[in-house]
């Protein structure tokens, strides 16, 4: 959806192409648990080698973690003017949610186009799901709030951009009131959720709490993704980097360095970050896809072979698999197979918008044009990005014109 409410509710403390890259980012599920194996604390004090500074200009943007929480004079005007009028009556938890989320107030807009820190979430008025959550805490700890980070297990989550391919996973909060405050409350052990998923889709899906720099390496992670895909590629290093540094057992901030690696043409750095990282996820489609491709251009043709054997095993049908083929046969006219291919992807994933809107093409040369003026829509309404967003509204107007002839 391109407008998106958070659900809210109290909880109780007791309950692919030739050259794919494949980024796990957007707070996928690939940190490592507090138990750490003999692998992992190697993988942690290997961290800082894999690191090349001198190879890569500085950055051009600003790059210090302590920006993503902070909480702005304007920030903590809303606090004093339209937060705690309304925590009076309802309480923090509730005041922060009403005056945040409620439409008629901030008017918040879920877009995905950039992860965003506290501060610009909040200038912006809009914001992915990891910037909603950030902005959220951000605010809630300027409130004297406990709040507690959530990863989500959630289905894998896939978007494109270019030949990078995204898998995004799911973050949430929960905020607590300090236990000063509630020792004479009724509701002193209440908490509430906070998600920006429809209750119906988290119902049953398990969360565990993460560290507040393991949601800075995400927030990191994401900036070295969009980073690339604007073709950033030093940006990118020094997010990853960053991404590394904050937390070292944030497995998707290694894929995403070698990626920049492979990007910024040093295929064995790219190698060795994930071939480290592989001793802890053998089986990780991501990495093994991306490895495979270094090691290829590496010339180790008969490791790249192995490793791409792995994978088919481990994922015969990769993230927009049947889309591909779907375009393919879209440039070659056959619309029936086309359409096929759309409507395999759409079982795997229901909701992603160019899967909508390759159907919707296809039904359109095959002349089903109410069929067509459907899969248009619901693509509109499950686009993310406002340059998603008005591409389909014009070309769902067109279409609409076009049945009026």
């Amino acid at each position: 959806m391109f407008q998106q409410r958070p659900s809210v509710h109290p909880a109780s403390r007791s309950t692919l192409p030739s050259r794919l890259l494949r980024l796990a980012c957007l707070a996928v599920p690939l940190a490592l648990g507090a138990c750490a194996s003999t692998d992992t604390r190697q993988l942690v004090a290997a961290a800082p080698t894999f690191f090349d500074d001198a190879s890569f200009a500085p950055s051009t943007e600003p790059l210090d973690p302590r920006d993503v929480f902070k909480v702005t004079p304007a920030m903590l005007d809303f606090i004093d003017q339209q937060i705690m009028p309304v925590s009076r009556s309802k309480g923090l938890q509730a005041g922060l949610t009403d005056a945040l989320y409620n439409r008629s107030q901030l008017q918040l807009e879920y877009e995905a186009s950039k992860t965003r820190n506290a501060a610009e979430a909040f200038d912006a008025r809009q914001g992915n799901c990891l910037s909603l959550v950030i902005m959220t805490g951000a605010f809630a700890k300027a409130m004297g709030l406990t709040v507690t980070f959530q990863q989500v297990t959630t289905d894998e989550m896939w978007s494109r951009s270019g030949d990078i391919y995204f898998m995004s996973g799911h973050v949430n909060l929960m905020l607590e009131r300090p236990f000063s405050d509630t020792m004479a409350r009724i509701d002193r052990y209440r908490a509430y959720t906070i998600d920006f998923l429809p209750p119906a889709e988290t119902l049953g899906m398990h969360s565990h709490p993460i560290q507040e720099n393991t949601v800075l390496a995400m927030y990191m992670n994401n900036r070295a993704a969009e980073a690339l895909v604007a073709g950033q590629v030093d940006n990118a290093y020094w997010r990853a980097r960053e991404a590394v540094r904050l937390d070292p057992k944030f497995l998707s901030a290694y894929n995403t360095l070698a990626v920049v690696y492979m990007r910024h043409g040093d295929p064995a750095r790219a190698d060795a970050v994930l071939h480290a990282a592989l001793l802890l996820t053998p089986d990780n489609p991501r990495m093994l896809a991306n490895d495979a491709q270094s090691l290829r251009q590496l010339g180790r043709v008969a490791e790249a072979d192995a490793l791409d054997k792995r994978l088919k095993a481990v994922e015969p049908y990769p993230p927009f698999f049947f889309y591909n083929r779907g375009e393919a046969a879209l440039r070659a006219k056959d619309y029936q197979t086309a359409r096929a291919m759309f409507k395999r992807e759409l079982d795997r994933e229901p909701d992603y918008h160019e899967f909508h809107y390759g159907l919707a093409v296809a039904d359109f040369g095959m002349g089903r044009l109410d069929e067509a003026r459907r899969e248009l829509a619901i693509a509109l309404e499950n686009s993310v990005k406002r340059t998603d967003h008005d591409l389909y509204a014009a070309k769902l107007d067109k279409l609409k014109a076009y049945r009026q002839q």
